[in-house]
This record gives C-alpha cells, sequence and structure tokens, in this order.
C-alpha cells in the first residue's frame, strides 16, 4: 500500500508534534498534524487516517492539571468517533500529555498523578518492553532510551491492571516518578491503544543521545536505544493490513 496516513494531533501549547510527525515520516508514514479544534468542527475527518499519535507538550498549559482541558475535549467532542475509529482496527499513540488524554478520557485503565518526588522531572530513561502483544511494542526486544519531562507522570491502578495492561516499562535504576511496578507506558486489551510517559520521539536518530560522541567506537550507536522502532512497528502494523 501507499504511504499510511498518521494523523498527530496537538493542542494549544504542545511542543512536540513535529518531532512526533519526523518520526512517523522515518517509519514509512506520512504524517499530518491537526490541531484538537480541527477535528472537533469534523470529527470524520479522522477516518481519512490509519494512525492517529496524540503528541505531548504542556497542553492548554497545564493549566486545569496535564492533559485536562484536553482530555475533556476529546470525551465530548471526539470520544465516539475515536471508538469507531479503533473498531475498524486502526491504533492510536498517547504520549506524556497524550497519555493522560488517553487515561483522564477513559481510553486507557489506570490513572495519572504527580510524581512522587511532587518535583517537575526532565532526564533520560530506558525502557523495558513488557507485553509484545501492543501494536507499537510487537517486535521491540532492545531496550529504549528517551527523554522524560512531566510532572504528573506517576501511574497508578489496581494489580489486575498493573499485570495485564504493562507495555513498557522503566529499568529498575531509572523510573523517574515513582510508577507503581516501573511502569512506563500501557496497552488497551486489544493492543492498538499505547499510552507512555517518555518521548520515543525524541531518540530516533543516534545524534540526539547526549552521549553520542561520547560512545566508544565498537558500540552500535547507529541503533542503540533508539524510539524508532516503536513508531515503525505501528506503521508497519497498518501496512500489513493492506
Amino acid at each position: 500500500m501507499s504511504k499510511p496516513v498518521a494523523l498527530v494531533v496537538r493542542s494549544p501549547g504542545t511542543n512536540r508534534d513535529h518531532d512526533v510527525a519526523y518520526a512517523l515520516e522515518l517509519a514509512g508514514a506520512s504524517a499530518k498534524r491537526v490541531s484538537l479544534n480541527e477535528l472537533r468542527d469534523a470529527p470524520s475527518s479522522i477516518h481519512q487516517a490509519q494512525l492517529v499519535v496524540l503528541a505531548g507538550g504542556f497542553s492548554n498549559a497545564d493549566a486545569l492539571g496535564a492533559g485536562t482541558l484536553a482530555a475533556l475535549q476529546i470525551s465530548t467532542y471526539l470520544g465516539d468517533t475515536l471508538r469507531e475509529f479503533l473498531a475498524n482496527g486502526n491504533p492510536i499513540l498517547g504520549i506524556c500529555n497524550g497519555f493522560q488524554m488517553l487515561v483522564r478520557s477513559g481510553l486507557l485503565p489506570g490513572s495519572l498523578t504527580h510524581n512522587a518526588s511532587g518535583a517537575f522531572t526532565c532526564r533520560w530513561v530506558t525502557l523495558e518492553t513488557s507485553n509484545a502483544s501492543s501494536v507499537w511494542t510487537s517486535g521491540i526486544t532492545e531496550p529504549i532510551e528517551c527523554p522524560v519531562a512531566h510532572g504528573e507522570g506517576r501511574y497508578l491502578a489496581e494489580p489486575d491492571i498493573l499485570s495485564t495492561h504493562s507495555a513498557l516499562t522503566y529499568a529498575s535504576d531509572t523510573n523517574p516518578n515513582g510508577s507503581a511496578a516501573n511502569i512506563a507506558g500501557v496497552a488497551d486489551a486489544s493492543g492498538l491503544v499505547l499510552g507512555l510517559m517518555p518521548h520515543p520521539e525524541n531518540h530516533v536518530l543516534a545524534r540526539q543521545h547526549p552521549q553520542f560522541t561520547r560512545r566508544r567506537a565498537g558500540e552500535s550507536v547507529a541503533r542503540s536505544g533508539l524510539g524508532l522502532p516503536l513508531f515503525t512497528s505501528g506503521v508497519n502494523y497498518v501496512k500489513g493490513r493492506g
């Protein structure tokens, strides 16, 4: 098939939508950035795409809480449309604010609250795949290194949810927010929806890593820890549907 169309949804204040679009283009999709207001006025336009990514970065200045206003807009104006989109087998990814939107709109289980430290954190972390059944993490066996930047990223849920919906975990010594079971990302029961707090879109090229020039010549710097495979997995899933 031709390049699948990926909608990158942004809100006022979103600052990672360009990065997400670039990652999707590298992964083989045709990315289109669109605002929540545009989708509110024409929700059926979602069906022109084959996958949707809710980008992160201080939507609406986090004025009512991280992702809260955008989640309310999604639930009010796009909830039925997104559920129809999913029912048709199309994947959705939410990153940082996007993860918060998915949880607070009920598309993913559990809750996200303030970091255990009580402070905003911005640092690099290491992620490991804990659920290969998600279309976004399928086939990923190597750890992913990427940054986090959030104040409300601590994931909490009942034990059964923690065990069945975990898709990505922080390496034990890199949990930046106190999330239960070191969870960095969760998937829905279908495997089509994935939400995660870290930003894999900010490590799709080796040179984006802060240690890129310091790593030993023998290390595989071309691919080590890249977040690109996550986007590639989602795009390849769509391509495989024909």
